[in-house]
């Protein structure tokens, strides 16, 4: 491989402060760090379990609540995918993981299509994951899809515990971008009809 497929992105607002760096050729070497503590076991499973090395700093006014810092790392992840992967070339583009956490099951499909597009039927009891809002796992991923040109759907297929089914939608995204990501043995420029993603 001549390119290193690797990225950084940093975002400053008047709500948050992020710093991303992200390798997708690495061995699940992380470093996260963010004011949301249940985000960052999350961020370490997508680290460990997609293979990618990951370095996140966030800081962020959760003396209002958790929505602009995680979504706005979303933010940050997605263009730190799109400007890792460029052109995609030789790319499986997609993935797909049926995965699960004791009696939770998730799936997720995906495609590095270029267009953004989020699926998601997730049902979480709890409100509230330590000081993360339920509500705002679909806006962290609405955000990924949306800047890293995504197609993602994200489906719970059963589950009743709240951090089960959380972490095997983390996990299921995961091993899906992984594959995603996988250079396509025979595969020269992009996996394409159009001849671009």
């Amino acid at each position: 491989m001549d390119k290193v497929r690797s990225s950084q992105i940093i975002r400053q607002t008047a709500e948050t402060e992020i710093s991303i760096m992200l390798a997708a050729d690495g061995s699940g070497n992380y470093q996260i760090e963010t004011p949301v503590p249940f985000l960052n076991h999350m961020l370490t499973l997508f680290a460990v379990h997609s293979r990618c090395d990951l370095k996140v700093n966030a800081t962020g006014d959760t003396h209002i609540d958790d929505h602009h810092t995680v979504e706005d790392i979303g933010i940050c992840l997605g263009q730190a995918i799109k400007e890792a992967l460029g052109e995609k070339q030789g790319i499986n583009r997609y993935g797909q993981a049926l995965i699960p956490m004791d009696e939770a099951l998730a799936r997720v499909v995906l495609d590095l299509s270029g267009r953004s597009c989020l699926q998601y039927v997730v049902e979480i009891p709890s409100p509230q994951l330590g000081n993360l809002s339920s509500e705002n796992i679909k806006e962290f991923f609405q955000a990924v899809a949306n800047q890293a040109g995504m197609t993602l759907h994200i489906d719970l297929l059963r589950g009743e515990n709240s951090h089960h089914i959380v972490e095997a939608v983390f996990k299921a995204f995961a091993r899906a971008f992984k594959e995603a990501v996988a250079l396509a043995p025979g595969v020269e420029g992009v996996w394409s009809s159009k001849g671009k993603l």
